[in-house]
């Protein structure tokens, strides 16, 4: 029979399972289709839904249609950010890059197969979920998550790229382990990691490594631009000096203040 913390953990992840089903399909999404998506059976989907609407993490769509992510995930999202030590001291080292190199800066955490976007400093004809906090990008195949394996040990990088999905997400994306071996090291070599096109096409982004005390890698800044304006070594000249001196502005601290 199962426990009373058994039961408390399979509904919470019920609960979870209807919010990570936006994840994909932004919304609104009906009754059926968050059935759908989340595997769970209908009557168990209502109730969940109930909860949700209730507790305001869900909100039912324009004229009661379907359902919509509430806005009380945007207060998780803030308790997030204010209480992490390493966004707190990046946001003014953010703003002042952007002033030095007049293109987008954002800094990304690293989260094992992907990294998330925390901080965004946007300039101009970007499209609008590619500058968004909370966006996440593969680690293999983005410029900050080469520039983070750079600082793992071969076993490590290995690993990563063993587990991870290799699917390209533009024509341009390099989806060879070896190859993304070789922009590893390249990576170590240079310290920084720089990708065209790999993640949107017309795109080019150098990114460098933030660490902690230890040497491990926590975060990545990055650089972006457009390849309309620049080439791949006029963007590394310009470029990748500051996003070095940044990272390392950032690194050599614990991870909690």
């Amino acid at each position: 029979m199962a426990t009373t913390e058994t039961r408390f953990n399979q509904s919470l992840a019920k609960g979870f399972g209807i919010l990570e089903a936006f994840s994909s399909h932004p919304g609104p999404l009906s009754l059926n289709e968050l059935t759908e998506l989340s595997g769970l059976d209908r009557s168990s989907t209502q109730r969940m839904l109930h909860t949700l609407v209730a507790l305001g993490y869900l909100e039912r769509g324009s004229n009661q249609r379907g359902y919509v992510l509430g806005k009380k995930i945007l207060d998780r999202t803030f308790d997030f950010l204010r209480s992490h030590p390493l966004l707190e001291r990046a946001t003014p080292i953010l703003e002042q890059l952007q002033q030095e190199c007049g293109e987008r800066v954002d800094l990304s955490l690293f989260d094992d197969l992907s990294i998330v976007y925390a901080l965004r400093r946007q300039t101009k004809r970007q499209t609008f979920y590619a500058t968004l906090v909370g966006r996440r990008m593969p680690t293999f195949s983005s410029s900050g998550g080469r520039a983070i394996m750079s600082h793992l040990p071969d076993a490590e990088v290995d690993d990563i790229l063993a587990r991870s999905d290799l699917r390209p997400l533009t024509p341009k994306t390099i989806i060879d382990p070896e190859r993304i071996r070789e922009r590893v090291r390249e990576a170590r070599i240079q310290g920084y990691s720089i990708c065209l096109e790999e993640s949107m096409v017309g795109e080019i982004v150098l990114a460098s490594a933030v660490v902690d005390h230890s040497g491990r890698p926590q975060a990545a800044i990055h650089i972006s631009g457009l390849l309309a304006e620049w080439t791949l070594d006029s963007f590394s000249q310009r470029f990748s000096s500051l996003a070095i001196s940044a990272a390392r502005a950032l690194s050599g601290r614990p991870n909690r203040s």
